[in-house]
This record gives structure tokens, sequence and C-alpha cells, in this order.
């Protein structure tokens, strides 16, 4: 079987975090677990934040609701796959299940970064210039940038999967990990990927470390207006920026490790994907909205009213 670019490979075979078969069952159970948390966690957040009109026109809330949109429709672009796998004795993918993971993994995780750069100057606008920011973070604005960050991981994933699919694969098919991306996947072309492994990092790299130092910049411009404050709403902005830079790290720390350096691969690369797939989507929810004050309100609001509902039924 041939595809559109006259390549021999019709699937790639997926060596997974493990051979062992026992602790292949151990890490089916540890990520069925962590899945559960990602999607519950996630969803209650997005339902949470549509129900209730004081978060939705909130752009702090507005954001969050669709950075637990993006984390959980970016679970679940690798992880069912992976817990398939681990009950099974051959994983393989085919060329355009590859393909397809490579660009919905770009797509999301792109508009995360965009979106959280977003919500970085959300939270810069809203401690440096708290008087003019109902004005500054209109309702417009706010939907412009949330479309915005979706426009560009779009852009940003069509690019990805054209440096594959022209790529001819006719030999080796074997990807160490448990999921398809672009560094292994070019590394398996029949010819000198050279040029193609510039242009990932250029791409993926670069917007990575970009978004990553704009981030710093922003939460290092806020924790200098309020290096002389104590007041409560400026501990608050203090705390909110921490967890931020937190999520932040754990985000586009492994990115920038695996995207930004070309021609090599290490099996450490697996460690960190897992951090930005499954890890972060899990933290999310409990570093940014779980832990706060309007959204528990919202949330003990939203389970009287739908508790109301099951009484008239």
């Amino acid at each position: 079987m041939k595809n559109g670019n006259d390549s021999k490979v019709s699937e790639f075979v997926l060596l997974g975090l493990s051979s062992s078969w026992e602790l292949q069952l151990f890490l089916f159970s540890l990520f069925l677990m962590f899945y559960m948390a990602i999607v519950l966690r996630n969803l209650l957040i997005v339902v949470t934040v549509w129900a209730d009109a004081h978060l939705f026109q909130s752009p702090m809330y507005y954001f969050l609701g669709h950075l637990s949109f993006i984390d959980l429709c970016l679970s679940c672009v690798t992880v069912p796959k992976m817990l398939g796998d681990f009950l099974r004795q051959a994983k393989t993918i085919s060329f355009s299940g590859c393909l397809a993971q490579i660009y919905f993994l770009h797509f999301l995780g792109a508009s995360e970064m965009f979106l959280l750069t977003v919500m970085a100057y959300d939270r810069y606008v809203a401690t440096c210039n708290p008087l003019h920011y109902v004005t500054a973070m209109n309702r417009q604005l706010c939907l412009w940038l949330a479309s915005a960050c979706l426009c560009g991981g779009f852009i940003h994933s069509i690019t990805q999967v054209v440096l594959v699919i022209q790529l001819p694969f006719c030999g080796p098919n074997e990807l160490d990990n448990f999921y398809c991306d672009v560094p292994q996947v070019i590394k398996l072309a029949c010819m000198n990927s050279y040029v193609v492994e510039v242009l990932m990092v250029s791409n993926s790299g670069l917007l990575s470390l970009i978004c990553f130092l704009v981030l710093l910049f922003s939460y290092a411009v806020i924790l200098m207006t309020l290096r002389t404050c104590f007041c409560q709403g400026q501990s608050k902005a203090l705390s909110t920026c921490a967890s931020h830079l937190t999520v932040v790290s754990l985000i586009f720390v492994p990115c920038v490790f695996i995207y930004l350096r070309p021609f090599c691969s290490f099996s450490v690369d697996k460690v960190f994907a897992i951090f930005y797939t499954v890890i972060t989507p899990v933290l999310n929810p409990l570093i940014y909205t779980l832990r706060n004050t309007d959204m528990k309100t919202a949330m003990q609001k939203l389970r009287k009213k739908a508790h109301g509902i099951l009484l008239l039924c």
C-alpha cells in the first residue's frame, strides 16, 4: 500500500513506554486514573464557566474555560491510544492515523501556548492597569484573542503535517515513543532530513521558546509591580502568578527540550512528552481553577441546580 507521497510504509510501530507486560499493566491502571481525572475535572470546569453568567463574562474565567476545553481535547489525542496499546502486544498506528495525531497534537498544543500567552497579558492588564481593565479586556477583544489562538494553532499544525507528508518512508517504521510526533517520524524518512529538521526547529522549537520568553517577561513585569505591595488583592495576584508560572514551566520546558534540538533524540523524551500530554492537563484544573473561591461558589450553584432538576424529574 502506498500513500500520496509514494511511501512503502503503511503503518508505524510504537515501542511505547515499556516492553514489560507487568509494568504495562501497572501503567495502564495509573494512566487510566489520570485520564479519568483529566476528563472529569476539565469537563466540570468547562460546564461551570459556561453555565455561570458571572464567570463567563469575566475574561480570566472565559480564557480558563477555553484552556480546560483544549486540555480535554489534547488528552484525547494520545492517551486513549496509549491505554489501548498497554493491553496489546502489537502497538501499531496507520500512516493516516499518525498524520492525524501530529495534526491535532500540534494544533491543540500550539493553541494552548498562544492561549497561555494571552492569559499572561490578561493578568498583566488586570495587575498593572486595573482601572482600565474592563474597558481594555472587553468581550469583543476576548473573542478575537481566543479565535486568534486557534488560527495560530491551525497554521502551525498544518505546517507540521506538510513537512511530514512530503517525506518518503520506505524502510524502518519503529517509533521510540507512545504516539506519533514530528521529531521521531522525520528520522525514518528515506532521505537526508537535515532541512526538514531545521524547519521543525524553526517552527515548533522557536514557537515554544518565544512564547515561553514572552510569558516570563510578562510575569516578571507583574511581579516587579507587586514587589512593594502587600494588600490582600495584590497578594492574591502574586499567588495567581506563581501558580501560573508553575504550569507554564511544566508545559514549555519539555517542549523547548524536545523541539529546539534537531538531529538527536533521547529515551528521556518520552518522559518529557508525558508532562505536556498527561501531567499538565491533570494539574491545570487544580492550579488554575479548582482552588479558586469564585469557581467553588459557581460549582456549588451548579450542583444545587442539577440537584433541583433531578428532583423535578
